[in-house]
């Protein structure tokens, strides 16, 4: 699933910049919905949202990080909604790191296409959107215990107390030993004179 989600997001995002640098690079902006949304074709050379525009070389390196680190996570997935949410980062991670290495002006220090425009809002593209839709629900998984594993915190608590309350009884159980123990008669050792003398 986690492949799967990674291509999608990969393959809608490079096809889309495709099409924006064929057919608005160098046009007017298309507005659309009454000017909610705006179809604009700009470079960025910083991060998602055009933050840290002069770095472009630093968040290349941090981009290949993030996917070696993702990949590298992946090896421990049991979990669908983590496996949705790897998937997209992983994709939309690849998406924006293709154009920093192979765009202008200089290989590994090329600039994002960036083309969707909001309203007070700075442009975006798909793979931005997918890093920023696979964070939020990073967020809300790590917020409900969910482990990359499958498992979860709270399930993990309940082992230990169940573990805690099953020593605690075993314990109980064999506190009384040692008081029966105690409340048993003492035999007193044979001494000499209760021994009956042999007769001859």
């Amino acid at each position: 699933m986690l492949a799967a989600v990674a291509v999608a997001a990969l393959a809608l995002d490079v096809v889309s910049k495709m099409i924006v640098v064929a057919t608005l690079q160098g046009e007017d902006p298309i507005e659309l919905l009454g000017g909610l949304l705006t179809l604009r074709e700009t470079r960025n050379s910083g991060a998602a949202f055009s933050i840290g525009t002069g770095y472009t070389l630093i968040f290349t390196v941090i981009a290949f990080g993030v996917v070696v680190a993702i990949v590298r996570t992946a090896r421990n997935l049991r979990s669908l909604p983590w496996a949705v949410c790897l998937g997209l980062l992983l994709g939309g991670a690849i998406g924006n790191l293709i154009d920093r290495i192979f765009r202008g002006p200089a290989r590994f220090q090329g600039h994002v296409v960036d083309w969707i425009e909001l309203p007070h809002w700075p442009v975006f593209n798909l793979a931005d959107s997918a890093i920023v839709c696979g964070g939020v629900l990073a967020v809300l998984l790590a917020s409900r215990g969910l482990q990359i594993d499958g498992t979860r915190l709270s399930d993990d608590k309940d082992s230990a107390v169940d573990v805690e309350a099953e020593a605690e009884a075993g314990g109980d159980a064999a506190a009384p030993a040692p008081a029966a123990a105690a409340e048993a008669p003492v035999k007193a050792p044979e001494t000499q004179a209760d021994v009956p003398e042999e007769r001859s």
